[in-house]
């Protein structure tokens, strides 16, 4: 077997674990009984990634090869998550928020410092073969989210969203590929540099705030991180209500609710491959532009769709999902590289994902179930002849405050980061 294709198995494996909970977690939670602490499930992935894959990244670097510790961190990710699986399993509707946060919390902070890391040995082992990494990984990478639609699917059509056996196959996953890790080529560690903890976390780049640009950069970065996990938690419950509507019970939208958020997934791979054509045309500035301001049709056509007759209003919020993810996650890395000195950029880099994945998101779904809390709730509903926990309530008008919210986000950039396009140096950086 090629390494590409070796390579290319490790990153299917790496998102499909996660794509086996991420988007359907939120549907168990509610009828175990922890539906008014979804925010708090989301967010404790931001939480751990603040610090968790500097910490990994120090041990690789210093003492352990990478791809042995990508097994163990898997490994032990997926021992807590099986935990976590098998004790609602057997919990049922009497599941203890302190033991299932705490098995779901140690399993996510071993597994976030994956996916880090299984891009440091895939560049790694890319290298020692003698291939280009900037034109032999995008492809392999791809298959990343490949994997991440495929468990999405076999979640939906194995009638896990709404069971605690989502965590148990994730787990199941993350054996595989734990000890899959153990047979890759061997990454060698570096004893030449060796970084601070102040270096490896980034905060070194916190010194880029006394630039005026970099600093509205950042803070921007961070707003806009709010929004980035708020569908991944409440997109499968807002679906899944029009469930207890005779009129949208037997849609395929609601019968299979991952499926049709699968999409987001797939726009996100097509997108990612306009963005240089975009960049090159509008510049940095107008495509974080138009980032920001999909997020605005993102949460505003949700409030408008249903799976019913409108169906193609929830499909566009999923189409525009790519351009809200990917465009301004892929163009801000480019202008910190761009604008910052080389010595600093690497915790330059680090700091942007701290202030969009980390702080940002943090805090986006901790606000976001304080809205959804405000307007809706988890209630039992008959549903022909079974009783199921829905989350019901005013919808449009939670979507509506994530729009209006983005909305205003995307003003202020546009009105407060002054960058001026230069065609010349965006082609440049592109190549």
């Amino acid at each position: 077997m090629s390494i590409k294709i070796r390579l290319t198995v490790m990153n299917f494996l790496q998102f499909a674990i996660w794509g086996a909970y991420l988007t359907s977690m939120s549907r168990y939670l509610g009828p175990a009984g922890l539906g008014g602490s979804i925010g708090l499930f989301y967010s404790v992935q931001g939480i751990v990634s603040l610090f968790m894959p500097a910490l990994l990244g120090i041990i690789a670097d210093r003492w352990v090869q990478a791809q042995k510790l990508l097994g163990i961190s898997h490994c032990l990710a997926a021992l807590f998550m099986a935990a976590a699986g098998i004790y609602g399993f057997q919990a049922e509707t009497n599941v203890s928020f302190s033991i299932f946060f705490t098995l779901y919390t140690l399993s996510v902070a071993f597994y976030m410092p994956t996916i880090a890391l299984s891009n440091s040995v895939a560049y790694n082992i890319l290298t020692q073969y003698g291939y280009d990494t900037v034109k032999s990984f995008p492809p392999i990478r791809v298959f990343g989210t490949i994997g991440f639609i495929c468990s999405m699917w076999i979640t939906d059509l194995l009638g896990f969203q709404t069971s605690s056996m989502q965590f148990v196959f994730s787990a199941c996953l993350g054996i595989i590929l734990g000890i899959y890790a153990f047979s890759l080529p061997q990454c060698k560690t570096n004893d030449v540099e060796k970084k601070t903890m102040v270096e490896a976390l980034g905060l070194n780049a916190f010194r880029l705030f006394k630039q005026k640009k970099m600093a509205i950069f950042f803070i921007f970065s961070m707003l806009l991180g709010v929004s980035l996990q708020i569908t991944n938690g409440f997109a499968n419950p807002f679906i899944a209500s029009f469930e207890a509507s005779p009129e949208f019970v037997h849609t395929f939208g609601v019968q299979h609710s991952n499926m049709l958020i699968s999409l987001s997934q797939i726009s996100e791979t097509l997108c990612i491959l306009l963005i240089p054509f975009f960049l090159k045309r509008f510049g940095i500035k107008t495509v974080m532009l138009m980032s920001m301001f999909a997020w605005v049709f993102r949460f505003g056509l949700f409030g408008v769709g249903n799976p019913g007759s409108g169906v193609w209003l929830l499909i566009l919020s999923m189409i525009v999902y790519g351009i809200a993810f990917d465009f301004f996650n892929i163009s801000g890395s480019l202008f910190v590289d761009k604008e910052t000195d080389p010595s600093i950029r690497s915790s330059a880099q680090g700091l942007f994902m701290l202030m969009t994945n980390g702080i940002g998101a943090t805090v986006g779904t901790l606000s976001a179930q304080w809205v959804v809390n405000r307007f809706c709730s988890w209630q039992n509903v008959m549903v022909g002849t079974e009783t199921k926990s829905l989350l019901i309530g005013d919808w449009t008008s939670v979507w509506f405050i994530f729009a209006g919210y983005a909305l205003i986000v995307g003003i202020l950039f546009a009105i407060l980061f002054k960058y001026k396009h230069n065609y010349n140096e965006v082609t440049e950086t592109i190549r």
